[in-house]
């Protein structure tokens, strides 16, 4: 049967746009090298021209470069087309990457999505009230403690009044010890005499042996 109607070859891969990007661009880099070889080969018959008379040689020498002048136009419109080629395929495999990428960020929210409606399902909203409303209840309790060691003990009752009166006296007390009008009293002079000089009855100043003590010089 496979003699009649023939076997079926196994198919390979099918074609991306990356691989067809990368052929095309290989094909206009052999495009552009061709182009440069031409350009090289039109510099060269262009200064056999500038050195040549007018005449048949030189007319030979023009189509020559006529020839190849067209030839580069010819390779100068594939690379422009294979260009354009490469560009749209870039942007065709650009936007089917970018839908790719934005299919796998869906998925990815959706399974997120999904974890957290598992997760939630583990927590009971009745529980944590109950919670908070313990935790409110033990330090309400908390206070009341700290109060009840705070109490003080064994003190009167005394009235306001009284304690008012009371320290309106100590104040008149402290007035009173504060009094510091005893340094207003006079304090005697220094002496304006050495030790043992006096006066005698004429007034005059004399020594420790009465002898008249004359003025300093």
């Amino acid at each position: 049967m496979n003699r009649l109607f023939g076997s079926s070859k196994n198919k390979g891969p099918p074609p991306n746009l990356t691989d067809c990007i990368a052929n095309v661009d290989s094909r206009g880099e052999s495009i552009d090298k061709k182009v440069a070889r031409l350009d090289a080969e039109l510099g060269k018959y262009r200064e056999q021209m500038k050195k040549m008379r007018e005449g048949p040689a030189k007319n030979a020498v023009k189509q020559k470069a006529l020839r190849v002048l067209k030839q580069r136009k010819m390779y100068e419109q594939q690379r422009e087309n294979l260009s354009n080629q490469s560009f749209n395929m870039e942007q065709a495999n650009f936007a089917t990457q970018m839908l790719k990428d934005t299919k796998t960020t869906v998925d990815a929210m959706k399974l997120g999505v999904k974890e957290m409606k598992r997760e939630y399902k583990k927590v009971n909203i009745d529980e944590i009230e109950d919670v908070q409303d313990d935790l409110e209840d033990m330090m309400e309790q908390a206070n009341e403690v700290q109060e009840a060691l705070g109490r003080s003990y064994g003190v009167p009752d005394v009235d306001e009044a009284e304690l008012e009166a009371e320290l309106e006296a100590l104040g008149d007390e402290l007035a009173a010890d504060a009094d510091l009008s005893y340094l207003d009293d006079k304090v005697p002079n220094a002496p304006t005499r050495d030790p043992g000089e006096s006066l005698n009855a004429d007034g005059q100043l004399v020594d420790e042996f009465g002898l008249p003590k004359l003025p300093a010089t």
